[in-house]
């Protein structure tokens, strides 16, 4: 997701670190002393204007999230709905690109990576642009947990099979793969993002589960 440039954004994030982790790679390894108590630790990588994140951490709060976001105007706005709640005790946000995940977290220091509605990159020649690539998957098998899982959902096709066989190349094992999610058994506790309720009138959401061998 892209939003115009927010020059209040930067000043507004650093204000707020109750919410906002300001030097991420500080925390490596430590990164539960972020939270009330120690849980396990969920990231959204990409989490956009922060829907699902929200949702995540409401529904089980038993487990603690970090919402992870490159762009400053984009967390802007997820900030401003976070804070629109009751606070939210287990739930954090980190400015930072995927490529950089091995600077802030720690071997083994994640349990669940969600990846929703990523830039698809579809022009061949950006492949490795995806997050599904190989050399992301290297840097999640590192932070994650040993079989540690990443759940995906996107409404692109071509994202979807790239992903497929990217994780079975890998190699990966799937838990789960929908074609459909919205008209699956697995819909009724599916958390939406914003962009999935908007857009999913459009097509079938696609939705795999898999973790590392």
């Amino acid at each position: 997701m892209r939003l115009r440039k927010k020059p209040e954004a930067t000043d507004f994030l650093n204000a707020h670190p109750e919410y906002v982790i300001i030097q991420p790679s500080e925390w490596k390894s430590k990164m539960q002393e972020q939270f009330d108590k120690k849980q396990p630790l969920h990231i959204e990588i990409g989490m956009g204007t922060g829907d699902f994140m929200i949702g995540m951490a409401k529904k089980y709060p038993n487990i603690n999230f970090i919402g992870i976001e490159k762009y400053d105007s984009v967390l802007y706005v997820a900030l401003k709905k976070i804070l629109e709640e009751e606070y939210i005790s287990n739930l954090r946000l980190i400015r930072a690109d995927a490529i950089d995940l091995k600077d802030i977290f720690a071997e083994g220091e994640v349990e669940r990576i969600y990846l929703n509605f990523s830039d698809p990159w579809p022009k061949t020649r950006h492949y490795k642009r995806r997050l599904v690539y190989k050399d992301y998957l290297a840097i999640y098998e590192h932070i994650l947990v040993k079989q540690g899982v990443i759940e995906q959902k996107t409404d692109n096709r071509i994202l979807f099979e790239f992903s497929l066989m990217s994780m079975n190349q890998y190699p990966m094992d799937f838990e789960r793969v929908s074609l459909d999610l919205h008209h699956s058994e697995y819909a009724e506790g599916n958390i939406m993002t914003e962009y999935e309720r908007k857009f999913s009138v459009n097509g079938p959401i696609y939705q795999l589960v898999a973790h590392f061998k």
